[in-house]
């Protein structure tokens, strides 16, 4: 098999993959009402969080970034060259974002698009959650910390293992571009912080 038939095997592959919204499934499973129709719209972690709590955005985040990973990953086994992975990796997103089994509603693409990064190296995966995390801690704006750390994942790749800096790159684009009306409400002050669903206190 040539390696352009290997990549775009990959491609649909990570595509399909991404396809399966971890969010609407969650919430299924846990008797939460749709995402895609309560709190933001948005089918991922941040809002699961809202609307479901810690336990349920946590098994989203995990199997967001699990579509992600895993493409990369294999791809990366099977001697892909490192443009390629990035494709391979955005296709994962694109299949998150635009997923053909949902109706083509989908999320933002940044756990999925963080775990595609992962396999790099537990270095760049520490770095990208710890910086995620604190700026999540400090600004309390999901998107904002999303922003910034994928403005920084280029730079701490390229320090770290230079090899994917491009398609790490490929990646940050996405996200940023994903992001443009957040970044506008942003300006504006318009943007919800991320909270946390409370349980009804016990009488």
């Amino acid at each position: 098999m040539s390696q352009l038939t290997l990549t775009l095997l990959m491609i649909g592959a990570a595509y399909l993959a991404g396809s399966v919204s971890s969010a609407v499934l969650v919430c299924r499973m846990r008797g939460l009402p749709d995402p895609r129709s309560q709190g933001s719209g948005n089918p991922g972690a941040t809002n699961v969080l809202r609307i479901g709590g810690a336990s349920s955005a946590a098994m989203v985040l995990f199997f967001d970034m699990l579509k992600g990973a895993l493409p990369a990953y294999l791809a990366y086994l099977m001697g892909i060259d490192a443009v390629s992975l990035g494709l391979i990796a955005i296709a994962a997103c694109l299949g998150h974002i635009y997923p053909i089994f949902f109706g083509f509603k989908g999320g933002k693409g940044v756990a999925t698009a963080f775990g595609a990064m992962a396999p790099i190296g537990d270095d760049l995966a520490l770095c990208l959650i710890g910086t995620w995390i604190v700026l999540v801690l400090i600004s309390r704006y999901s998107s904002l910390a999303a922003i910034l750390t994928a403005l920084l994942a280029p730079l701490y790749t390229w320090w770290l293992d230079d090899r994917f800096t491009v398609p790490v790159a490929m990646l940050s684009t996405l996200i940023i571009v994903r992001h443009r009306e957040n970044i506008h409400r942003l300006l504006k002050g318009e943007e919800t912080k991320v909270s946390r669903k409370r349980r009804p206190k016990t009488p």
